[in-house]
């Protein structure tokens, strides 16, 4: 087990509180492998529900944990047979009560309110949905503050991290391709004790920089290049998520130089933003007021700071969300406060995230500053930002690509963590 057995019971101590006085029953499921088209018996690698693997510290198929208000918790698990030792060795299974005595369970409760989370689709009885959506924010909330053990994790993956981001600034230089800088970053967090990447590396050279998720090829680094890496090593399905845009060569060019200093300037502002009772909402328009000032500062916008980001004139420079929860996963947890609809709007952008910070959260802070073609050429927004942008300034600055630069930041009483500080920028 990743999780020995106290902290696995002080989670469920936890979201039992938050389920309430008036719970239904609630089922967690674990989930079961996808066939592949055409695969015969192939499967996908099988990745856990979250809430099922955070709640039971097993990250085994077919499971069922099952909470009863006033009597607690039961496991159901899948046993391992003969043919699973064949094919796959020693498996051993989580302690439980067999699944196949769960649809009997099931039935002597019929008639009872019920919610499902996990992967409620191998569930032999439908649940309310209304209570399915109580429970789920409930659950929620439990688990976006992070324990003692998965911190523990997140730091061992972040080191393994580290170790990939010196690699790549090891090899790169003019004449490597994109691909090959992948290749040299997981294969040194994998030998630092990643069992994995938290999600598909990213690595943009020159105007790929401008690619929000660009996927490495065979691009060579040309000199002159902005190289944007964006990466993170995985332990026991908890990852970290870093991004660093570097110089191919020894040093930035002007405008680049220019890009990097106003983004790292908007990280800063909002990394200090990430205090207990602030809204992650304000942690985005901190960034996007430093990012708005600076390009006019630069020529490129037109107008006060806050018009342009109350405009949304900055998105079309930093389109995305200032970050997101991260942990068990790449994207952890997320979403809304309880009563707000999801999607609200933030200087153009969308954040990931839309309630106050709490002590034990875990945010990336990951600002960008990019000259996209595909947003900055679109006839639409031309006409939308046509007095708020210096349209002819754009030439010189096009070439550059685009900077993103970002941290993982523990919310803590005292302030801001930055769990990736070891890792220059």
């Amino acid at each position: 087990m990743v999780f020995d057995k106290a902290a696995i019971e002080e989670r469920q101590r936890r979201a039992a509180g938050a389920f309430g006085d008036d719970a239904p029953l609630v089922l967690v499921s674990a989930g079961e492998p996808i066939g592949k088209p055409g695969g015969l018996d192939q499967t996908y690698p099988f990745l856990v529900h979250p809430d099922y693997y955070w709640l039971t510290g097993a990250r085994r198929s077919g499971g069922i944990l099952a909470f009863e208000p006033g009597k607690g918790w039961t496991h159901f698990v899948r046993k391992v047979d003969a043919s699973e030792r064949l094919w796959e060795g020693d498996v051993v299974a989580p302690e439980g009560e067999d699944l196949t005595s769960f649809a009997e369970w099931l039935e002597a409760r019929r008639g009872r309110p019920l919610a499902a989370l996990g992967s409620s689709g191998m569930l032999p009885l439908p649940a309310d949905e209304a209570l399915s959506k109580r429970m789920r924010e409930r659950l929620d909330g439990v688990r976006r503050r992070k324990d003692a053990a998965e911190i523990a994790l997140i730091r061992r993956a972040v080191a393994a991290t580290a170790a990939g981001f010196a690699k790549a600034r090891e090899v790169l230089r003019p004449g490597v391709t994109e691909r090959q800088l992948q290749v040299e970053l997981e294969a040194e967090m994998f030998r630092a004790g990643a069992h994995g990447v938290g999600f598909e590396t990213i690595v943009g050279a020159g105007d790929h920089s401008a690619v929000l998720h660009f996927a490495p090829g065979e691009r060579v680094v040309n000199p002159g290049d902005l190289v944007l890496i964006d990466a993170g090593g995985e332990l026991e399905d908890y990852t970290a998520d870093v991004t660093r845009t570097v110089p191919a060569g020894e040093r930035f060019t002007p405008e680049q130089q220019a890009l990097y200093d106003l983004v790292l300037a908007a990280e800063l502002a909002a990394i200090d933003k990430c205090r207990v009772g602030v809204e992650w909402h304000e942690v985005h328009r901190t960034a996007a007021l430093v990012i708005a000032q600076g390009l006019k500062d630069l020529g490129v916008l037109v107008g006060d700071a806050d018009g342009l980001a109350d405009s949304g004139a900055v998105a079309l420079f930093f389109p995305h969300g200032v970050g997101h929860m991260v942990g068990l996963r790449v994207r952890d947890v997320g979403g809304a406060a309880p009563g707000r609809p999801e999607g609200r709007m933030c200087c153009g952008a969308r954040p990931r995230v839309d309630f106050p910070l709490e002590e034990g959260f875990l945010m990336t802070v990951e600002p960008g500053a990019y000259f996209i073609p595909a947003m900055l050429e679109d006839p639409e927004r031309r006409e939308k930002y046509k007095d708020a942008v210096r349209w002819d300034a754009l030439d010189k600055w096009l070439p550059v690509g685009g900077v993103r630069i970002e941290d993982d930041v523990l919310v803590t009483a005292s302030g801001p963590e930055v769990l990736t500080s070891a890792i220059p920028k």
